[in-house]
């Protein structure tokens, strides 16, 4: 029985943060997990930024309210789903996660949460388990599941390794440069194409 595991930020949206930092005009806010592979650290330079800018929730909000899906991610989606059962892993919070979803037809994901004051700050947050992605695939595989992995980013890297099969989509040079060995793909079409071969394999 297989599952296919995919990030969402870089692979089905646009990067929420970058989004972000384009319409504030906070050129900080644009590093993502392409660039740092800590997560913690890079959460944490996000925070102090946006307290540092008078910024909270609801400005955060406001921006992902006017992102779409990457052109043809929901096609994507919709046919893969109709092949087999699909589980988005993501690094983000639910109260960014939530319009995405609905554009996207409401697939499954497991990601985190913020912790915000009541005047909108946000001020921490709770990540489900630690390393996330790699933790939830080897999970599901103590349940009789073989996964299937795609991200584009250093926090995607664990779960594309230890599954059945992994891919990188819409990667950087320098992650494509650093894992030669992951097959690297650009096109939903040639990404589908790989994971119908691994399924049937």
């Amino acid at each position: 029985m297989n599952i296919v595991c995919l990030d969402m930020e870089g692979v089905l949206v646009p990067e929420i943060w970058i989004a972000f930092a384009r319409e504030t005009g906070i050129p900080e806010l644009e590093r993502t997990t392409r660039d740092e592979p800590d997560y913690d650290k890079l959460m944490k330079y996000r925070l102090d930024i946006l307290r540092e800018h008078g910024l909270g929730l609801k400005e955060v909000q406001a921006v992902i309210e006017k992102i779409d899906p990457m052109e043809g991610a929901k096609e994507f989606l919709d046919e893969l789903r109709s092949l087999t059962q699909v589980i988005i892993l993501s690094d983000t919070f639910e109260q960014f996660a939530t319009p995405l979803m609905q554009k996207l037809g409401w697939p499954t994901i497991f990601c985190n949460t913020l912790e915000v004051s009541e005047d909108g700050v946000i001020t921490g947050y709770r990540m489900r388990v630690s390393d996330s992605k790699k933790t939830t695939v080897k999970a599901l595989q103590s349940i009789g599941y073989d996964t299937i992995a795609s991200g584009d980013s250093y926090n995607d890297l664990g779960m594309i390794q230890a599954s059945k099969a992994g891919f990188l989509f819409k990667s950087t040079a320098k992650i494509k440069e650093d894992y030669p060995h992951i097959p690297a793909y650009e096109t939903y079409d040639e990404l589908l194409n790989a994971i119908k071969a691994s399924l049937n394999g």
